[in-house]
């Protein structure tokens, strides 16, 4: 961790802090993986880590609070989703693999991140704007870069000009999230990854260009 990290109270935590908090979030990250969130306690956190529920406190106003952190870092590494859509070309073959990427580039996100995505998807669905701004940071860049690959496509001639590139782009961001973060759903409908994956990149394709991928 780098930068500055202040204590609850406003102290600049020194090297040896800023480990503990760390690890304070770190161990609060793999109780995400195997527990309800609700279920999550400051003592039980601050057991895994080797240290009290006072020196938690020292770093988090309760357990949300950590988790916001959590989200907070997770969000910022989804930012780099937009890498997989900015200035890629959605033309002839080109087109088909900057869907494939876009779509692996999902997938793997959320399954690196599923605890965390989980606790933001329930805090945003019961109206905390906290979580709301964190899903809407990982999500709004890709919309509109999706977007304006549209509008440019639309200024060429390759897209019907009474398409909405919001709301298409929309569509398809919202439809990837949903995906996946039930990628294990899939599974227990007998559909493999090696399955899911060019058929979800396929849905992409057609929502951006409207036409059949060349591969």
């Amino acid at each position: 961790m780098t930068g500055q990290v202040r204590t609850v109270d406003g102290r600049v935590a020194g090297r040896r802090g800023q480990a503990t908090r760390q690890k304070l979030l770190d161990c609060l990250s793999e109780m995400l993986s195997s527990s309800p969130y609700r279920d999550v306690k400051v003592i039980d956190v601050a057991r895994r880590a080797g240290t009290s529920p006072a020196t938690f406190y020292q770093y988090f106003p309760d357990v949300e609070g950590a988790v916001l952190e959590l989200a907070e870092e997770m969000a910022t590494e989804g930012a780099a989703l937009t890498d997989l859509v900015a200035g890629r070309s959605w033309v002839g073959k080109a087109a088909w693999q900057t869907s494939e990427q876009l779509v692996e580039g999902f997938l793997d996100f959320w399954r690196r991140h599923d605890a965390i995505l989980r606790v933001v998807d329930l805090g945003a669905a019961e109206g905390d704007k906290r979580f709301y701004k964190i899903r809407m940071k990982i999500l709004n860049s890709v919309t509109n870069s999706l977007a304006e690959a549209v509008k440019e496509l639309q200024s060429r001639g390759r897209v019907d000009k009474d398409v909405s590139p919001m709301a298409v782009s929309g569509s398809l961001v919202a439809m990837l999230a949903s995906v996946s973060s039930h990628q294990r759903g899939f599974q227990t409908w007998g559909v493999k990854q090696a399955e899911l994956r060019p058929n979800l990149a396929l849905l992409v394709h057609l929502g951006i260009t409207g036409r059949k991928p060349t591969k």
